[in-house]
């Protein structure tokens, strides 16, 4: 079987290694082989970014845009085809593989528009003859790190503002998922990008990552990924004076109170907490409900879970596909077990068998659980979510913020005032009422406070205050020589 190859300096290369990218629905099928690249081939991929900045920083902005249209275009022309490789190697389903692969071309198509619409100021001094002009400006050579649960959607979010606004790009994807990223490499490299402007580097994290954080030729470096690992990205970065954002995950609340539409609630907790396999960093992993509907919903609720087919990814009818791998799933039947020894009541998470062997887990519910469980403060990043009863609103809103994290989180209810205040009150960066905390639309920000982002927005317009700097120039009118 051929190698996939990395894309260097505008030309296809061969790693140091190779690896196999297996199916989790069906570890049987090898989807293909992938270079891995080493910290001389990352190096050769960040000086060919480093030579080709100053041209590209430089040059039209309508060459941008059309290359990031291209790009999108083709992405949504393929997106069948490119969903169904990537539910192949990361096992959510089919429908929300093409999902994903849609919104990573509009996300493309969405930056080809702002590379035009960068803008600046002109305002007066505060001095006499003086004007002042800001402006923004990209950074120079970004690195990228990307990881498996959304192998299109956020190397989408990241590479496109990076060349929107001229920065060059080193993309790093996840180990486990080289398919996608390699697919979306294969169609930049026909975009019409000058060499050396985006570079594909698959490999380790301890090699290929670890280069692309020290080399003083990064300027910046967008990762999306664990919380530890987020750590050292920063340690590293700090070491050097480098930009970073990061994006590590959370312990989600969807908060139900007594007045809310029971069969609303149920849908926004299924698919919240369970659809992709749980595998999201937006996941409802804790449900946090008010005693005087807690019976009624919890018993909607286990009605609903067994009712959900798990199953092979690329299956019509499967709502539930596998784990992405072995090692997750060893994690999400750890968790159970743990969450089993704290005493909170397990409804679901057997190990499940199919035609084919793969990672499939049925969807675990913890009932009786509190907030102070293991389960209920740490990141699981499965079909695992725990069941939280709370006396009223008040009592539920304080258990939502009682979290280490705070990307998302939501709320169910019919009340006006309570929408108004959790709206404001929620600890998260962002807040969903009567809709499942997981998914946010391609053009809005992205991203959480406390434990977990850091630095500025993903997505949309706000993209740019990570990718740019702002420049302040004064000009002197008295100073320039006079014309005729």
């Amino acid at each position: 079987m051929d190698a996939r190859l990395n894309y260097v300096a505008g030309r296809w290369s061969e790693g140091a290694t190779t690896s196999r990218n297996l199916n989790p629905s069906n570890v049987s099928d090898v989807i293909g082989e992938y270079a891995h690249g080493d910290g001389a081939q990352t190096e050769t991929a960040i000086a060919a970014a480093a030579a080709a900045f100053p041209s590209w920083s430089r040059g039209s902005t309508q060459q941008r845009a059309d290359a990031l249209d291209k790009i999108g275009n083709e992405i949504l022309a393929r997106k069948d085809e490119l969903g169904a490789l990537l539910s192949r190697e990361e096992g959510k389903t089919r429908p929300e593989g093409v999902g994903e692969v849609a919104r990573a071309g509009n996300i493309f198509k969405f930056l080809a528009g702002e590379a035009l619409r960068l803008a600046g100021e002109i305002v007066p001094s505060v001095r006499p003859n003086l004007t002042v002009e800001i402006t923004r400006e990209p950074l120079g050579v970004v690195g990228i790190i990307t990881p498996w649960n959304f192998p299109m959607a956020i190397p989408a979010w990241k590479v496109a503002p990076a060349l929107a606004y001229g920065n060059c790009v080193v993309l790093k994807p996840a180990d486990l998922v080289p398919g996608s990223a390699w697919a979306l490499a294969e169609i930049i490299s026909r975009s019409g990008l000058p060499p050396g402007v985006f570079n594909l580097v698959m490999g380790r994290g301890s090699t290929v990552g670890q280069k692309m954080l020290d080399d003083r030729r990064v300027n910046a470096v967008s990762f999306t990924g664990s919380q530890a690992t987020g750590a050292r990205v920063a340690q590293a970065c700090v070491a050097r004076f480098a930009k970073f954002q990061l994006e590590m995950g959370g312990k989600n609340p969807l908060v139900v109170v007594d007045d809310a539409d029971l069969g609303n609630a149920v849908t926004c907790a299924i698919q919240g907490a369970f659809f992709s396999t749980g595998q999201r960093c937006t996941a409802s992993s804790r449900l946090i409900v008010t005693k005087g509907i807690y019976p009624a919903f919890a018993r909607a609720l286990e009605e609903k879970m067994r009712s959900l087919v798990v199953d092979d990814a690329l299956k019509s009818g499967t709502d539930i596909g596998p784990v992405v791998d072995a090692t997750q799933l060893e994690q999400d039947l750890r968790y159970i077990e743990i969450g089993k020894r704290e005493g909170a009541k397990l409804v679901g998470g057997e190990r499940i068998k199919r035609s084919a062997d793969g990672f499939y887990l049925a969807p675990a519910l913890f009932t009786e659980a509190t907030n102070d469980m293991q389960i209920s403060r740490e990141e699981i990043f499965g079909p695992v979510a725990a069941m939280i009863v709370a006396d009223n609103y008040e009592h539920a809103l304080a258990l939502a913020n009682d979290t280490p994290f705070g990307l998302t989180s939501g709320i169910c209810t019919t009340s006006l005032a309570y929408a108004t205040h959790f709206k404001r009150n929620a600890q998260a960066g962002m807040v969903m009422v009567n809709v499942p905390t997981a998914g946010v639309d391609y053009h809005v920000p992205f991203g959480g406070s406390k434990g977990s982002s850091y630095g500025a927005r993903e997505q949309g317009r706000y993209a740019v205050e990570f990718f740019t700097s702002v420049k302040t120039a004064y000009l002197s009118a008295g100073a320039l020589p006079a014309h005729s």
